[in-house]
């Protein structure tokens, strides 16, 4: 049977495989429990649905019955990892990734069994590496093979520094591979020099070299670059359902099928049906899908219920906001603070007719407003708050 077969639907989620389909499937039909390694830099505190990828084939893996192995890189991310950079990536401190290597786990935990998983630091055999030994690693490289990876060769072709450090971390993630005896490494398709340095080393080492499984990389919200917090692109595994489903209706058009197969669950034929009707009903129904993945099929139904009362039907949310206002306050002051704008700002949105209270309009920024009673406030078309009477 071939991987795919053996994969099923979850056979979306993986772009190619080296040294080829066959090798993965030899292994697949050996009958052993094979050793599946993901190596994960902690360069921030969230994981992103495009970093739940990876994470997702791994599980799949474990599934099956193989031995997840979750390397946490809590020496490479102080090293840095250049793929697909074109300038040196600021180095965090142990400090700083040992507390992102916390929040890490507790994400990571909603979609692999950490129980079942062996969940490594990397620095348990890179720290120990005294500097012979570091060197007979780097002997195991050419500078020329080094520059054969896309990243530096742009670099160095245009004359932008590449540091010493950022050849050593190949070497390093590659040195992984050997410390946990990898038969299988998984990683996006930024990755592929680095796993296939894993396979060197291993052939050094005597040992049999992995079968490296690569995923498509998902591009951010901007349609873009890879999804990254630090972009502001990104949809994290731990985003409110609110604001996961709202995220997810932003995905550009031309993404909304790439969203469907890799960051949800639904059956090929139902993705299929979608993507030949309405775009906005796809991307609708992509984003409760992959709310539905992460906060369940109710809190993701509501949210969709939520977003079509809101920007269908022009009505405000069930789950209103509440600001306590005491006293007699100007409507400029409500509206700032309610919504935190300016001042500026909220007397323009007044002053265009954008503002309304209990669906009056409102057009005098200093009207004396005392709240007594519950009110709805809205402010453009999807800003809503109820005030109520301080205590």
């Amino acid at each position: 049977m071939s991987w795919r077969e053996t994969f099923g639907q979850d056979a979306r989620l993986v772009e190619s495989v080296f040294p080829g389909d066959e090798a993965l499937s030899k292994l697949l039909s050996s009958g052993r429990t094979l050793r599946v390694k993901l190596g994960i830099d902690l360069t921030s505190t969230e994981v992103t649905i495009g970093n739940a990828i990876p994470l997702r084939i791994l599980a799949r893996f474990q599934e099956l019955g193989h031995t997840a192995v979750l390397i946490l890189g809590y020496f490479t991310t102080e090293v840095g990892d250049p793929s697909g950079r074109d300038k040196t990536r600021p180095v965090l401190t142990r400090a700083e990734v040992e507390e992102n290597g916390k929040s890490w786990l507790d994400q990571i935990g909603k979609i692999l069994d950490l129980d079942r998983a062996e969940v490594r630091k990397n620095s348990e055999w890179l720290d120990p590496l005294s500097s012979a030994e570091m060197v007979k690693l780097a002997g195991q490289m050419t500078v020329a093979q080094m520059l054969e990876r896309d990243s530096f060769a742009k670099r160095y072709a245009t004359g932008t520094p590449i540091h010493l450090h950022e050849f050593l971390y190949s070497l390093l993630q590659g040195y992984d591979s050997v410390a946990v005896h990898a038969d299988i490494e998984l990683g996006g398709t930024d990755q592929t020099f680095n796993l296939n340095v894993g396979r060197h080393l291993q052939k050094s080492a005597e040992q049999r070299p992995q079968v490296c499984v690569l995923n498509p990389l998902l591009e951010g919200l901007d349609g873009s670059k890879k999804m990254s917090k630090s972009l502001g692109n990104a949809i994290g595994v731990d985003t409110p359902a609110k604001d996961m489903f709202g995220r997810a209706t932003r995905v550009t058009d031309e993404l909304v099928g790439k969203f469907l197969r890799l960051a949800t669950r639904l059956p090929d034929a139902a993705i299929d049906e979608l993507l030949a009707g309405d775009i906005w009903h796809a991307k609708k129904t992509m984003a409760e899908a992959l709310t539905a993945a992460y906060h369940g099929d109710e809190a993701a139904k509501h949210e969709r219920d939520e977003f079509e009362r809101v920007f269908k039907r022009k009505e405000a949310p069930t789950d209103l906001r509440e600001v306590p206002v005491s006293g007699t306050v100007t409507a400029m002051a409500i509206v700032r603070d309610a919504f935190d704008l300016s001042g500026g700002e909220a007397r323009r949105r007044i002053q265009q007719g954008g503002v309304r209270l209990d669906n009056e309009k409102v057009t005098d920024p200093n009207a004396e407003w005392t709240i007594d009673s519950p009110k709805v406030l809205k402010a453009g078309k999807t800003l809503y708050v109820k005030l109520v009477p301080a205590d």
